[in-house]
């Protein structure tokens, strides 16, 4: 029997595209959810990932591939990158009606001068794993969209055992996860980074040489500095194990590949307009699309990960902060983090396009909400100070317990099992 669809925080955006534009682009890693959304939005389809005639049409009759009734959902397109200059051409033929087709793509295809940018033709948008409130490990009743208008919300005690968030960061937010045990979950994380660096990586760089055993051990340095500004030259001196040195510009693009696969997100500093000489750290922090990626990584259970509680706050930073992006991208907004020179360091900055601005901290025990209180009220009064306009919600984000945000620039509580877009 066909699962039934299960829905996603994009799918309002996704169908505000398709009345926009004569194609959507969907991108996002493998497994997030990309095909599943796109057949539900579609009323035909190609999948070019299992259709190896699709593939021989391309050199015969391309026009062939693209007979459908619209939305035509072309699953994979990277898989066949020719593809993209015939959409465009399609939709051109067809004076710009909206909603032709949907494309999927798990990869960035390398540059091609031979491809035409897509301007005004396509549009983009961006899938990651499921949020807590998709997986329903949310009820989503204190809402990131109404806290960026200034909203006051509140939300009824939660409770989630420190052994219970260690599973759901271990388990991820992959769709194909939902019911799952964590044992056997965990397993097929193991099995896709192993994908990753064994396979994914060759086929995106096509003859280019790789060494999967050292695009490994930069995952495992990768998962060891999740959630932190490390820099490159950091990355490469953490590897352990590793006979040969790897190369900073080696390490480079192998970072670069796994950004193109959209398995590693960079989270970008903050550069908010200040009238004092305060220096402010521009280098990005670090992300895996999914904290699960990194427990795959570094072969952990849920046990490990609450005996070394100091890494578990960063998996825990990491997870919230994926959340906060699915979250932010339905309000228009996108997430920074904000690090000074002299010290003031903020976890989470949400900016909508038409800048308004909320902060965050992100605690994983209790002990820590004052520090992170105290952090965002120093970082409200610098931007008074600078005539920056006034935050529309300051709150520190923990596991579980009581919610309540909102009222006279006062720190807010937010437990990340009553968040929600």
């Amino acid at each position: 029997m066909e699962q039934a669809y299960r829905p996603r925080v994009v799918d309002a955006e996704f169908a505000l595209l398709l009345r926009a534009s004569g194609a959507v682009l969907v991108e996002g890693a493998r497994a997030v959810g990309k095909t599943a959304t796109g057949m539900h939005s579609s009323a035909s389809h190609v999948l070019l990932d299992v259709d190896e005639n699709v593939k021989r049409m391309m050199d015969i009759d391309p026009s062939a591939i693209l007979a459908g009734e619209n939305p035509r959902l072309l699953d994979e397109w990277q898989l066949a990158p020719r593809i993209w200059n015939h959409v465009r051409r399609a939709v051109d033929e067809r004076l710009g009606q909206p909603g032709q087709f949907i494309l999927t793509g798990s990869a960035v295809p390398a540059d091609d001068i031979t491809r035409h940018t897509g301007a005004g033709r396509f549009t983009r948008l961006r899938m990651r794993p499921m949020s807590l409130f998709e997986s329903g490990h949310s009820h989503g009743a204190i809402s990131l969209g109404a806290l960026l208008d200034g909203e006051r919300q509140q939300a009824q005690a939660t409770r989630t055992t420190i052994e219970e968030l260690a599973e759901r960061i271990a388990i991820g937010g992959w769709p194909a996860h939902i019911g799952k045990a964590a044992t056997s979950a965990m397993r097929v994380n193991r099995d896709y980074l192993n994908d990753i660096r064994r396979t994914d990586i060759r086929r995106l760089d096509g003859s280019k040489s790789h060494d999967p055993v050292r695009i490994g051990r930069l995952l495992r340095s990768l998962a060891r500095n999740i959630a932190t500004p490390v820099s490159l030259a950091k990355l490469v001196a953490d590897i352990d194990g590793d006979d040969q040195k790897m190369k900073a510009q080696t390490a480079g693009d192998y970072l670069n590949a796994l950004e193109r696969l959209m398995v590693v997100e960079h989270q970008p500093a903050w550069s908010p307009h200040l009238r004092s000489r305060t220096g402010l750290r521009s280098r990005p922090v670090r992300h895996f699309v999914d904290p699960s990626l990194a427990v795959a990584a570094l072969g952990a259970s849920p046990a490990r990960l609450v005996a070394d509680l100091k890494f578990f706050g960063f998996l825990f930073e990491s997870m919230v902060i994926r959340d906060l992006r699915i979250y932010a991208q339905a309000a228009d907004a996108e997430v920074f983090h904000y690090r000074e020179k002299d010290g003031l360091e903020v976890d989470a900055i949400v900016e909508t396009a038409d800048g308004r601005w909320a902060a965050f901290e992100i605690k994983l025990g209790a002990g820590a909400v004052d520090d992170g209180a105290r952090n965002l009220q120093r970082l409200a009064q610098r931007l008074a100070d600078s005539g920056h306009q006034p935050p529309a919600a300051l709150a520190v984000i923990v596991p579980s317990g009581y919610g309540a945000v909102g009222g006279s620039g006062k720190v807010g509580l937010v437990p990340i099992n009553a968040l929600g877009p």
